[in-house]
């Protein structure tokens, strides 16, 4: 069963596990269940999804309950008009807070504008020699994206050269090989945490927010521990 986290005639909002697709796509041909059919089962009606989350992210995702209430709720989106935020574990120290001003290229060579603020929440410094270093750092980050771009925080946060853990493509190949081979961990370590927007019908001002996954809440205790 998904965590509902709101619910009402007009939208609906999940805690999206992380592995869990929104949608079919033929890029993950793999997957056998998908966010958008188990909700639909689960309440047994229609449902729109609104914006997207990678396969690998958890966390708040909103859904219109009809075709009008998505279009609404899909140009708020469109407009910067939905506020996000997310947490992130990166390698190393950042900056106590930073803005990433930084385009980004589709795959069909389109380049747009991606905004990326960010701020450090807490510090972890562990005895574990990686490389050239003695010890492993790390941040644990809120982000708020102010674009919306495929794979904008994980891009982003790669270019300031404090990739996020667990993430494949854009990230540090030898701190996931660490936390593969000493916790056995292999999620990528962000997390949708917030969004408000104001609700499609009533005006009112919504905010949803989303609890840590299990093993996000893991990697930071071990953090600790350590």
């Amino acid at each position: 069963m998904l965590e509902i986290l709101f619910q009402d005639d007009a939208i609906v909002a999940i805690n999206k596990p992380h592995g869990l697709l929104v949608h079919r796509s033929p890029i993950a041909a793999d997957a056998s269940e998908f966010a958008i059919q188990l909700l639909r089962n689960q309440i047994g009606q229609k449902v729109f999804p609104v914006h997207r989350l990678d396969r690998k992210t958890s966390g708040v995702l909103l859904f219109a309950l009809n075709d009008e209430v998505n279009k609404i709720l899909q140009e708020a989106f469109r407009n910067i008009k939905v506020e996000k935020k997310y947490r992130a574990l990166v390698r190393g120290f950042t900056l106590e807070s930073g803005t990433i001003d930084y385009a980004l290229t589709r795959e069909d060579g389109k380049v747009q504008e991606a905004i990326t603020h960010y701020s450090r929440l807490e510090t972890f410094e562990i005895p574990v020699a990686l490389g050239k270093h003695a010890t492993s750092r790390y941040s644990l980050l809120e982000v708020e994206p102010e674009t919306g771009r495929m794979h904008q925080i994980r891009k982003h946060l790669a270019h300031i050269f404090h990739p996020i853990i667990g993430d494949r493509p854009h990230g540090c190949n030898k701190q996931n090989k660490l936390f593969l081979e000493k916790w056995e961990m292999n999620t990528m370590l962000l997390h949708a945490e917030e969004i408000r927007f104001l609700h499609p019908v009533s005006h009112e001002l919504i905010t949803i927010q989303a609890e840590l996954s299990a093993e996000f809440k893991r990697a930071l205790e071990m953090l600790v521990i350590e």
